[in-house]
């Protein structure tokens, strides 16, 4: 049978051990002896982050990266801010769904379904809306007041794919001639796009 989330944990917990070497789907458990409450606390997204780059927007998130006691349980948090007319450019989460509540501002959000149907909303604080698994989505802060909101997703690793930075920073490239043919452009609008994105890496 497929899955929509992350199987289910068969113990009371499986505190994650990325030092072990192991390599499998997720991370083995630490000793459960030497497990501490500090393996599921997390105070990273208290805070606002930093907005001041080229995208007006900074994601943090509350994974299992940061949380080794969300291993095995399906789901993670982020807090994504943003400045006066911040985007979180088109991505992509393979492994989750997303549902985002807004803390404050206003932001304009959307995903494309596989019919290549936009699917958008302006939302506003206490506001919450869904991005299927899968689709790619973006939000945008067309206001002129800093917005902030929590997103919750269904893995407690889902994975994100930015489809600029996924087609013009990949290594090794993309070939130019692919990149050219999708998108119509020629060779140089690639080397300039490529410049560009990678000086955001």
């Amino acid at each position: 049978p497929s899955l929509a989330n992350d199987p289910d944990p068969l113990q009371d917990f499986c505190v994650a051990d990325p030092t072990s070497g192991i390599t499998l789907n997720g991370f083995p458990c630490k000793n459960p002896a030497n497990v501490t409450a500090g393996d599921f606390f997390f105070a990273g997204i208290a805070k606002a982050g930093a907005t001041n780059n080229t995208q007006g927007s900074v994601v943090t998130g509350a994974n299992v990266e940061k949380i080794p006691g969300l291993n095995t349980l399906g789901v993670s948090l982020a807090r994504i801010d943003y400045a006066p007319g911040g985007l979180n450019p088109p991505h992509t989460h393979p492994r989750a769904t997303e549902i985002v509540f807004v803390l404050y501002g206003e932001l304009d959000v959307g995903f494309i379904t596989t019919a290549n149907v936009l699917v958008s909303k302006h939302i506003v604080a206490g506001e919450v809306f869904v991005f299927p698994r899968g689709l790619v989505h973006f939000q945008k802060n067309n206001g002129y007041m800093p917005a902030a909101l929590i997103a919750a997703f269904n893995s407690q690793l889902a994975g994100t794919q930015s489809i600029a930075l996924t087609l013009f920073t990949s290594s090794p490239p993309v070939p130019d001639n692919v990149l050219t043919m999708a998108f119509q452009i020629g060779t140089k609008e690639v080397t300039k796009i490529r410049a560009k994105l990678s000086a955001m890496k």
